[in-house]
């Protein structure tokens, strides 16, 4: 499937890749405060909590980016649309500390900066306490006049990229920043650019895309056919496969499922192939999960391998991250490389028919 000199081929390939991601960046800011110095509020007699340091990073999209970073491929852009506000200004800030190229950035005063703010309190003797999350989002449909400006990025970006990511991060149709009118411009530049791949990662609106490969999980494919109740593929190997083919058959592109420890299944249509998750002991955190195996597979299928291979690439990436707790993780070359030599590979999913 994958040998460490064939990984070592495709690694030596990411600093020459150009890729870009078109859809939604969140800034993941975390409040970090300090217990010990809780104020009672004069005015409200409430608690007040006192922050001590901020860290901000950025998440949706910007959660794949980094991962490609650290991966070290060579450029990477980034199409979206953000608030001309504070949340904003750090956001772009910490993708240019990354290397991103953010011209394709639209700020805008009539649009908000998303934003999931997380309030980590201090605990003596244990690991600081997340309190409720406080999130900023648009709730209001973004403008055809916005629209068009993404449109005009896109097709300016297209003939210069390798692969072309898009992060349908929000669930509300026409809330962030992949449209209806964005998501028509996809498909047409699938068909007119079939040699450029473009790898769709959306949580509500998957059935949507055409000419795009995508990368659900086993719930994604249940909202992109409309499946409900039980079964569903959630429940069943049978029914993974069966909606998996499914979703390919509708966007005319092949598709990587992820399916948690037990690895990812590809499928174009006709073949499907099994790709084993690998084995990790100890503390895990999922958060992110996703994005680094999207930036693995990705960057991995530009740099020449197969299907199969990619996908391989994508389980060693991501468990990597997921043993980095409290943090959306990311994964060097390097610690791909040490993955692959101590790897200790899943069965496969023996239910699953004509594999």
């Amino acid at each position: 499937m994958l040998d460490s000199q064939s990984l070592d081929r495709y690694l030596a390939k990411f600093p020459n890749l150009s890729i870009g991601l078109v859809g939604d960046l969140f800034l993941d800011k975390y409040l970090e405060l300090d217990q010990s110095l809780t104020e009672i509020s004069i005015e409200t007699g409430l608690e007040a909590f006192q922050v001590v340091r901020t860290r901000c990073y950025p998440g949706a999209g910007g959660t794949v980016l980094n991962n490609l970073q650290a991966l070290r491929v060579g450029k990477l852009s980034a199409i979206s649309v953000i608030g001309d506000d504070g949340e904003g200004y750090e956001l772009t800030r910490e993708l240019g500390f990354r290397g991103v190229d953010t011209s394709g950035v639209i700020v805008r005063t009539d649009r908000m900066t998303p934003t999931y703010t997380k309030p980590m309190l201090s605990q003596s003797g244990g690991e600081p306490r997340e309190l409720n999350r406080i999130d900023t989002k648009n709730r209001t449909p973004q403008s055809t006049e916005i629209d068009q400006l993404v449109i005009e990025k896109l097709r300016e970006a297209a003939p210069r990229l390798d692969a072309l990511i898009v992060a349908d991060q929000v669930t509300e149709r026409n809330r962030g920043v992949i449209t209806d009118a964005v998501r028509e411009e996809l498909s047409r530049l699938g068909a007119t650019h079939p040699n450029l791949l473009i790898f769709v990662d959306s949580r509500s609106h998957l059935g949507l895309f055409r000419n795009c490969t995508t990368k659900p999980n086993r719930a994604e494919l249940d909202v992109a056919l409309g499946w409900v109740g039980d079964p569903t593929p959630g429940n069943s190997p049978g029914l993974v496969l069966d909606a998996a083919r499914e979703v390919s058959h509708r966007s005319g592109r092949p598709i990587f499922t992820t399916l948690g420890p037990d690895g990812i299944l590809w499928s174009d249509g006709s073949h499907s192939v099994h790709i084993p998750g690998i084995v990790v002991e100890g503390p895990i955190d999922i958060v992110g999960a996703g994005d680094s195996t999207t930036a693995g597979i990705v960057a991995a299928l530009c740099a020449g391998a197969t299907p199969e291979q990619a996908a391989a690439v994508g389980c060693l990436v991501a468990s990597i991250t997921i043993q980095q707790i409290d943090v959306t993780g990311t994964a060097s070359p390097e610690q791909v490389k040490d993955r692959l030599e101590s790897a200790r590979w899943s069965r496969t999913i023996g239910e699953i028919p004509s594999l």
